[in-house]
Formats: structure tokens, C-alpha cells, sequence
């Protein structure tokens, strides 16, 4: 197999693992939700998005940084080196995920109880705090193997990692149902599915490590043609942070702002609705509202990603056309992949949420933060760009300000709009994050994403939204003849179907996209939308 053979083999493994712990992780919170009162949904939805910027500040980064290290060693025919970087990386996360769990356990209570008012999260923070202690152990040996050109290690890991851990969490959360265990003990059940989940991960990468090691041992007659330099332990850290700092900041955007959600909601709205309604917001927010608001950007993110050594190698190359066609195509197609799927769940988000949650409380909530999810896809498109361009510091600087700005905006906004002034905040923080990525981007390589077709696809959103809603409204009257849940199931297909089905024709007669842009597109894509195009030139002839 060739090196380019080889290279995209292993991105359709990541984008396909990807896929399948996105969906893995939504689908778990589903039957969670059904078991958990009010304080379980808010305690659970606290002790997740705790646990993940932890994870994040833990672990993210590392991988990509210890990839490109040992990969560049390698090519320079320089084992021993490699030996020495992975030695120094396990040791870091040997320290880091120590201090990560002792942090995530001891500052439970106080997190809890005087931060976010929701006393009852402390036990389910302390029992998902033990994951944190194998994964940047995990973290470290999938960078390894990528660095060695292993992708299949660690898409195995993840893919088994979400399997154990939505297997414990909903068995081990239906088992203490049934015993009678109270809402905390419930979530804490459930969130200790994390802990197993770190451990299949670790086993399923010591199993590859240890398979490498027998390998190498069996090749170790091919040695190094030249002394080698032993590097100080120092220095390897330094290069690691150096890399890897960037990143993990620039990754915190989407865990921050959950987290930020989850800590400030009561606190902002005690005083206007009262403790009780306050922890119903929550609840909305972190069991329903950030689950759905999950499912847009999973196929945009998949697709542009696989762009993104494209954008990297065409700017290595110094091939500045090619640089900004590439560029170009993947903030569009982003946008354009992920637009259809917001639309239907925000304008069907009352039918959503009935059909799979227990009630109908919270449909506004769900409609709004998946509205504002566009943004977090172009934010996350936009920060990969930058990231591929070799410039991780202006999107951690966008970061910063987008986060500071959402914290800003929620404590103005929520006097006047309650929670749908937090959820506008977090649209705010998306939007000001890829407005200065935009910017910083444009500064390299001059590209646009739509121009003149914006007229166009701002048209296709008003028409398609407008009749998503109608069909919506119309589909809900039938609770009077049919059962709630087959209701709330037909209309969300009808809604789905038809606004996804109308979209691509949309396009292609407003002229957004047009036959040149084909050529450009992934083939599932391309595949896709070639059948429509047909309409264009109908319409075409008929001019003529």
C-alpha cells in the first residue's frame, strides 16, 4: 500500500471511529434521561461536562503533538529518541492523570454545593474522577501509534471505550432503579460508566503497545546508522507544551462553554424563578438541549476534517491557489452539510423532544441551542485551520475572547431573556470566536466562503425553516387520534424528510451550488447532489 493510500485509509478510519463515538455518546443520554428526576439530570449533566474539560485540559492535544514527534524521529531513522519521547510522555501522564483525579475528587463538594447549587453532583463528580487516571495514559499511546502510522489502535480504543462505557452507565442506572436507590446514587451510577469505559480504552492500546514491542523486537537487527544524542527530559517537555498547549486551549471552547452552562445556570436564575424552576433549567440544558445540539456538527465536522491535511499540505507546498480552493471548500462544506440538519431539529424540536424524552418541557430550550449549533460548526471547522496552517495561537487567543464573551453576555443577557439569554450568549461565543478566525485566516490566504450565493442560501433557510415549522404544527394535531410517541415519530420523520430532501434542490436553483463546485466535493457528497443538478441546467435551457 502506498504512503497516500495508506494515509487516507487511516483518515476514513478516524472520521468512521469519530462517527461512531459521537453517535455512541448522544444515544446514551436517551434511556439515562427516562431514569433521572430533575436533580439526576442536572447532577449527571454536571459531573459530564466537569469530567470532559478535565479530560480535555488532560489529554487533548497531546496525541497530535506526540504523533508529529515521533514521526519526524522516525524518518530520521532515530528509535532511541522515540524511546526516550514516549518514555517522557507516559511519565507526564502518569503525573497528570494523578492530579487530575485527586483535583476532580477532592473539589467535588465544594464544586457542587457552593459553585453550582446542585449539592447532590458530588457524588457522581467523585465517582467518574477515577477515568481520568488512565486517560492520558491512553492519550499518549494512541499519539504514539498515529506517530508510527497505527490509526486502526486508536480508532478501536475509542469505539470500545464508548461501547463499555454506555453499557455500564445505563445497566448499572436501570439495575439501581430497581433497587430503589435515590437520584444522585443514580447518576453517580451512570457516571462511573466512565471509569470503565478508560479502562477498556487503556487494555485495548496496551494489547497494540505490547504487540509493537514484540515487533520490534523481532526487527531489532535494523538499528540506527548513526550515535544518537540523548535528549534531557526537559527539552522533551518543552517541545510537547510548546505543541500542545495551543490546542488544548483551542479545544476547550465547546467542554468550557458546557461547563460554564452548567456552573452559572442556577446562579443566574434562582432569583428570577426560583430554586426549583432554576434546576428544571438546568436539567433541559445538560440532558436534552446539549445532547441534540450534539448532532449537527457530527457528519459537517467529518467531512471538512478530512480536508484538513489537504489545507495543511497545500500550505507546506507554498501552492497558494490550491490553498485557498481548499479552504474554501471546507468552511462550505461545513455550512452547507450541517444547515439541514439544524433546521429540522430546531424547527421540529417540540416533536424531538417528545419523542425522546419524558415530556414536553424544554422544546424552546432544545430549538434554540441547536439553532446556535451552525455557529460551533464553523468555529470548529475554522479553528482546525488554523491549526492546519501552523497557527494554534490565534485560535487560542479567539478562544479566549469568545469564552470571555460568553460569560459576559450570560450574566447580561439572562436578566433580560431568563435561560434563553445564556443559550444566546453561547450562539454569541461560537460567532465571535469564527468571526476572528475568519479574520486571521484571511490574512494568510484571501478566500471567501459563499459571496454573492449568500442572498441564495439565506433564502433557502427562511423558505425550508418556515415550512419545517408548518409541518411541525400541522403533524402535532394528530395527538388526538394516535398515541403521543407515534405521533412525535411521524412528524419528525415528515420533517426530516422533507426538509432534507427539498435542500439540495433549494441549492441547485438559487445557484449555491453549481457544477464547477463538483469537481471539489468528497465523493459521498458529490454523489449526493450530482442528481439535482439536472434542475440547473433544466433552467438553463429554458433561459436559452
Amino acid at each position: 500500500m502506498s504512503k497516500k493510500e495508506s494515509f487516507i485509509k487511516g483518515t476514513l478510519i478516524l472520521v468512521v471511529a469519530t462517527l461512531m463515538v459521537r453517535v455512541l455518546s448522544i444515544v446514551q443520554r436517551v434511556p439515562l434521561e427516562h431514569v433521572f428526576g430533575d436533580t439526576g439530570n442536572s447532577a449527571y449533566g454536571l459531573a459530564n461536562n466537569l469530567y470532559l474539560m478535565l479530560l480535555t485540559v488532560a489529554s487533548a492535544g497531546i496525541p497530535s503533538t506526540l504523533s508529529k514527534m515521533i514521526s519526524e524521529r522516525y524518518a530520521l531513522n532515530k528509535p532511541q529518541e522515540v524511546s526516550r519521547i514516549f518514555r517522557a510522555a507516559l511519565i507526564f501522564s502518569a503525573i497528570s492523570g494523578v492530579l487530575m483525579t485527586l483535583l476532580l475528587y477532592l473539589a467535588a463538594p465544594f464544586y457542587a454545593e457552593y459553585i453550582a447549587k446542585v449539592p447532590e453532583a458530588s457524588l457522581a463528580i467523585r465517582a467518574i474522577a477515577p477515568a481520568l487516571l488512565l486517560f492520558p495514559a491512553t492519550a499518549i499511546m494512541r499519539g504514539y501509534f498515529q506517530g508510527r502510522g497505527n490509526i486502526t489502535a486508536s480508532a478501536i480504543s475509542q469505539i470500545i471505550e464508548q461501547i463499555l462505557r454506555v453499557i455500564t452507565a445505563v445497566g448499572l442506572a436501570f439495575v439501581m432503579l430497581g433497587m430503589g436507590y435515590s437520584d444522585k446514587w443514580l447518576a453517580a451510577g451512570a457516571s462511573f460508566g466512565g471509569v470503565l469505559g478508560s479502562i477498556g480504552a487503556f487494555g485495548v492500546m496496551l494489547y497494540y503497545l505490547l504487540k509493537r514491542h514484540k515487533e520490534d523486537q523481532v526487527n531489532s537487527s535494523v538499528v540506527s546508522a548513526h550515535e544518537e544524542t540523548i535528549i534531557p527530559y526537559t527539552q522533551i517537555y518543552l517541545d510537547i507544551f510548546k505543541l500542545s498547549i495551543p490546542i488544548v486551549l483551542t479545544s476547550l471552547a465547546v467542554t468550557a462553554v458546557n461547563f460554564i452552562d452548567g456552573s452559572i445556570v442556577k446562579i443566574l436564575l434562582i432569583g428570577q424563578i426560583g430554586e426549583v424552576l432554576a434546576e428544571q433549567m438546568l436539567a433541559y440544558l445538560t440532558s436534552r438541549a446539549q445532547m441534540v445540539a450534539g448532532i449537527p456538527p457530527i457528519l459537517a465536522i467529518a467531512l471538512s476534517t478530512s480536508l484538513i491535511p489537504v489545507i495543511s499540505a497545500a500550505f507546506t507546498r507554498k501552492d497558494e491557489d490550491h490553498l485557498r480552493n481548499q479552504v474554501t471548500l471546507a468552511m462550505r462544506i461545513a455550512i452547507l452539510t450541517s444547515m439541514p440538519i439544524v433546521i429540522a431539529l430546531s424547527t421540529a424540536s417540540y416533536s424531538v423532544n417528545g419523542l425522546l424524552f419524558k415530556s414536553l418541557d424544554g422544546s424552546d430550550i432544545v430549538g434554540l441551542l441547536t439553532l446556535m449549533t451552525i455557529f460551533q460548526v464553523t468555529m470548529m471547522i475554522s479553528n482546525s485551520i488554523l491549526l492546519s496552517l501552523g497557527k494554534p495561537n490565534y485560535s487560542m487567543v479567539n478562544v479566549a475572547i469568545g469564552i470571555a464573551a460568553k460569560v459576559a453576555g450570560s450574566y447580561i443577557l439572562s436578566c433580560f431573556l431568563g435561560i434563553y439569554g445564556i443559550i444566546f450568549a453561547t450562539g454569541l461565543c461560537f460567532f465571535i470566536i469564527t468571526i476572528l478566525n475568519l479574520y486571521a485566516i484571511k490574512k494568510i490566504v484571501p478566500f471567501f466562503i459563499m459571496g454573492k450565493r449568500w442572498i441564495g442560501f439565506l433564502i433557502t433557510i427562511i423558505v425550508l425553516s418556515g415550512i419545517g415549522y408548518g409541518l411541525n404544527l400541522a403533524g402535532i394535531q394528530m395527538v388526538s387520534i394516535l398515541p403521543d410517541r407515534i405521533v412525535f415519530f411521524l412528524t419528525c420523520c415528515t420533517v426530516g424528510i422533507v426538509v432534507v430532501a427539498l435542500y439540495p434542490i433549494f441549492l441547485v436553483l438559487l445557484r449555491v451550488i453549481r457544477q464547477d463546485d463538483l469537481k471539489d466535493f468528497p465523493t459521498p457528497l458529490r454523489k449526493i447532489i450530482s442528481p439535482f443538478m439536472r434542475l440547473q441546467l433544466s433552467k438553463s435551457v429554458e433561459r436559452k
